[in-house]
């Protein structure tokens, strides 16, 4: 082949010092099928016959080089093919494989690289495939393939790099999950997936393997995220009587200060008819390095000058993995009326034991908060009204889930639905019915101004991702409630419009939204804006 380039291009070069100030062209001729290549200047020739030996013709051989006028006629011979062969294997091989033992093939390194492809997949990361020459078969080559398989690798481990404070049981929980495993692109994958968007770690850079004689360790590259974050909403809208109010959420949350994945949870809310949500809450994911966690909830709900309810929820969890909890939890909850012309509210103290589990997928898109979130609750009650001296049962549940699905393009569709239920032996007082309405719930609607004993809904919410770091959205909702004691069973519906961007100070949140009651019309005074801000630190 190196005698057949030097040739080309000494022949070329001397037509090109003759025929220099002239138009030329070089004809490239398959002398077995007649096929022309034309090519503008003799560098590209010299390529193109270049890349026959390395497409396989590695005896393409010059016949003759012509001139006509102003072209260049060059014939080759291109020979035979040597990526087309017949294949033998090993009885064994042809077992494993499950493919005939003999057979024809065109592309002879596409079944070499599919073949080892089934064995590294199998965790022979160090596996040939050697092809032995056995001479010729019909004029196409004739080779044996055999495979070399060398050691099977399996995950033996984990190491950790850069933030290497990380809890113990988290990487406990990483080598649960996939030590003894198959070393194999699969499970390097789900490696990487099961960090992707962490709470509380990122990964620097892929996961690393080191192989010794008897040893496969992963090394993790793991980086601490900023998760401190300050959530703040300012909403503009009219109260029951009409009048405009300014009405806000401020929601701050303290992260892995400590290096345990530990939580600090502080959450403050106003509505438009002066009820306002204090809300702590505590949470530590691995008590005593185990998979075992505990949250401790305090929640303080006033509304004006009516009446007051405080409710504890201390609950202890069990981590399935980094994405599931199940756990128990007690309730002690206690609310005084403090206005005596308050007819509809009742003294009472509630104490009960629930169950309760979480699943959290992370989600891609940093604009998202995730993309799938399930919750389930159920609570056992035994509610005293001291008063009237009397005791009653109850259950509490509450579902919600939601999910975010990829259309294509830059299209996103977020489905969410949510349903909670309180029924009691007696007669509800209105202060221990359900609340909700507002920006995380029921939009369209004053924050938690729906009262209810059992109320769904449902959101679809299109999404138009314009950039990285900005989405529009559209969303109609759907829902219903009931109220025993009101004597209500409305059905629901909001719409609206919004926009999401990051600004160097985090994320912002524009929604403008209005809902009504099936058959009442949608007045424009009830439209309510919400302005929020997302910061993280």
């Amino acid at each position: 082949m190196a005698k057949l380039k030097s040739a080309v291009v000494f022949l070329i070069f001397l037509t090109s010092v003759l025929f220099q100030a002239q138009e030329r062209e070089f004809w490239l001729i398959d002398t077995e099928t007649q096929q022309k290549k034309i090519v503008k200047d003799s560098v590209s020739a010299v390529k193109f016959l270049d890349s026959l030996s390395k497409n396989h013709f590695i005896f393409t051989e010059l016949k003759n080089v012509k001139k006509v006028g102003l072209r260049t006629e060059i014939y080759y011979d291109k020979g035979q093919n040597f990526n087309e062969a017949f294949v033998q294997l090993s009885d064994s091989l042809s077992s494993e494989l499950k493919i005939e033992k003999q057979f024809y093939t065109k592309n002879l390194d596409s079944l070499k690289k599919e073949i080892n492809k089934k064995y590294i997949d199998q965790g022979f990361a160090f596996s040939r495939i050697q092809s032995k020459y056995l001479g010729k078969q019909n004029g196409k080559q004739k080779v044996e393939l055999t495979v070399v398989k060398d050691q099977k690798r399996l995950i033996d481990g984990f190491v950790i790099k850069g933030y290497e404070k990380v809890p113990s049981r988290f990487v406990k929980n990483i080598e649960k999950e996939f030590r003894g495993k198959k070393y194999d692109e699969k499970n390097l994958l789900a490696i990487n997936r099961s960090l992707q968007n962490h709470t509380f770690v990122s990964l620097e850079r892929p996961p690393q393997t080191l192989f010794t004689r008897d040893s496969t360790n992963i090394y993790l590259f793991l980086q601490k995220k900023k998760v401190n974050s300050f959530d703040g909403i300012v909403g503009f809208g009219n109260d029951k009587s009409e009048k405009f109010t300014f009405n806000g959420t401020l929601n701050l949350n303290f992260k892995n200060i400590f290096n345990g994945f530990e939580s600090i949870s502080l959450f403050w809310q106003r509505n438009p008819d002066r009820g306002q949500t204090f809300d702590l809450q505590t949470d530590i994911p691995y008590l005593f390095k185990s998979n075992v966690g505990v949250n401790m909830n305090l929640n303080i709900y006033r509304q004006d000058s009516t009446y007051a309810n405080v409710k504890i929820l201390p609950a202890v969890y069990y981590h399935l993995n980094n994405r599931q909890k199940i756990g128990l939890r007690g309730t002690f909850e206690t609310s005084t009326v403090m206005d005596s012309l308050y007819i509809q509210g009742k003294d009472y103290s509630k104490k009960g034991i629930g169950i309760w589990y979480d699943y959290t997928e992370p989600t891609e898109i940093e604009l998202f908060l995730y993309k799938t979130r399930i919750r389930a609750e159920a609570d056992l009650l035994s509610t005293h009204y001291s008063k009237e001296e009397i005791t009653a049962g109850q259950t509490r549940y509450f579902l919600l889930a939601e999910r975010n699905f990829y259309l294509g393009g830059r299209h996103y569709l977020n489905i969410k639905g949510e349903s909670a239920l309180l029924n009691s032996e007696n007669e509800l007082s209105t202060n221990e019915l359900l609340r909700f309405g507002g920006w995380n719930s029921m939009r369209g609607f004053n924050e938690e101004s729906l009262f209810a004993d059992f109320y769904y809904y449902g959101k679809a919410e299109y999404r138009y991702l314009v950039s990285n770091q900005a989405f529009f959205d559209t969303f109609l909702q759907y829902g219903e409630l009931s109220s025993k004691a009101l004597g209500l069973r409305p059905k629901l519906y909001s719409f609206g419009l919004g926009f999401n961007f990051f600004l160097p100070i985090g994320l912002m949140s524009f929604q403008i939204s209005n809902g009504s009651e099936f058959g009442n019309e949608i007045r424009f005074s009830d439209t309510k804006i919400h302005w929020g801000i997302l910061t993280r630190f």
